[in-house]
C-alpha cells in the first residue's frame, strides 16, 4: 500500500515534469533527488564525459553528488562532512559510506538528523572546528567554502555575529581542513566557478581564488574536475571554458534566465592529498 507521503510525492515529480521542469518549482526537490538516484545507481556518471542532457535543469548538486561517489573509496575510516551536504537519507545509504564513521560539521541545527545511523554532529565555525590534528581519513566540502565569512544570516542561522562581508576567509577553512586531515588523507571539495561575484550570501569563485585555496591546502597531489552548464544540461568542461560562468540566485531574481539555470552555470570539483 502506498503511503500517503510516496503519493504526495509523486503527484509532485508529476507536476514538475508537466509544468516545464522549472528549477525550484513544485516537485523539483523531489525530481531531483530521484535523478540523483538513478544517476548513482546506473552509475551515468563520467567525470571526462556525460551523456547529453545530464542533470537538465538541475543544480549542481547533480554534478557534485556523482562525482563524490565515483572518487570515495569504501573502505573504513573517518569522514567529516563539513557543510552538511551529505546529511539526507539517500546520500548516507550509499554503499562507500556504510562502513565509516561519519561526522557532520555544519553552523546551526536542521531539520534533518541521522543519529541513528551512528553519525555524530557538532554545530560550528568551520574556520575553527573542534577536531584534533590529523583525526579524518576524508573531509567532504560541496559548495560550502563559498558561504564561509560571508551573510549566513539569510539562511542558515540566526547568530547576528555571521552577518559578515569577509571573501578571503575561505582560505582560514582551507587551512582548518588540513591541520585536521591525516597524511595521506583526501580532500573532496566543489565551489561555484567562473566570473568573479560577490552575492553577498556567497560568491563564485575565480580562477585566481581556486589557486589560492589549492596552494593554501598545499597538497601532495590535486585532481581538478570541471563542468558547466547549458541549455541542454551540464558537460565536461575546463577553465578556460567556464570563465565567464555566472549564477542564477534563486533568492534574488525574480525571473528565470533563458537557459533555466537552477544556480551555478560552472562548478569545480577539487580531489586533494595532504
Amino acid at each position: 500500500m502506498v503511503s500517503l507521503k510516496a503519493h504526495y510525492e509523486r503527484v509532485n515529480y508529476s507536476l514538475f515534469i508537466l509544468n516545464g521542469k522549472k528549477p525550484w518549482s513544485r516537485g523539483y526537490d523531489v525530481y531531483k533527488r530521484e535523478q540523483i538516484i538513478r544517476i548513482l545507481v546506473q552509475r551515468e556518471f563520467n567525470a571526462n564525459k556525460l551523456p547529453r542532457g545530464y542533470g537538465f535543469r538541475l543544480d549542481e548538486r547533480v554534478i557534485e553528488y556523482p562525482w563524490l561517489f565515483s572518487r570515495l573509496p569504501a573502505r573504513e575510516g573517518r569522514l567529516l562532512d563539513a557543510g552538511s551536504v551529505l546529511n539526507f537519507d539517500f546520500i548516507l545509504s550509499q554503499p562507500s559510506l556504510s562502513s565509516k564513521r561519519i561526522f557532520i560539521s555544519t553552523l546551526a541545527p536542521e531539520s534533518q538528523c541521522f543519529w541513528h545511523r551512528g553519525v555524530s554532529y557538532v554545530f560550528e565555525d568551520l574556520r575553527d572546528t573542534c577536531y584534533r590534528e590529523d583525526y579524518f581519513d576524508w573531509i567532504v566540502s560541496l559548495s560550502t567554502i563559498e558561504h564561509v565569512g560571508m551573510d549566513n544570516t539569510l539562511f542558515y542561522t540566526s547568530d547576528s555575529s555571521k552577518k559578515e562581508n569577509a571573501p578571503d576567509d575561505y582560505l582560514s577553512v582551507i587551512q582548518e581542513y588540513r591541520r585536521i586531515l591525516k597524511t595521506g588523507g583526501v580532500l573532496f571539495l566543489s565551489v561555484p566557478f567562473g566570473q568573479y561575484k560577490n552575492h553577498g550570501w556567497f560568491q563564485v569563485f575565480e580562477s585566481a581564488m581556486v589557486d589560492r585555496a589549492i596552494g593554501a591546502f598545499s597538497p601532495s597531489s590535486v585532481l581538478e574536475s570541471h563542468f558547466r552548464y547549458e541549455p541542454e544540461g551540464w558537460m565536461v568542461s575546463s577553465r578556460e571554458e567556464s570563465k565567464d560562468a555566472t549564477c542564477f540566485d534563486i533568492h534574488h531574481q525574480k525571473r528565470y534566465d533563458e537557459d533555466f539555470a537552477a544556480f551555478s552555470r560552472a562548478v569545480v570539483c577539487l580531489e586533494m592529498v595532504k
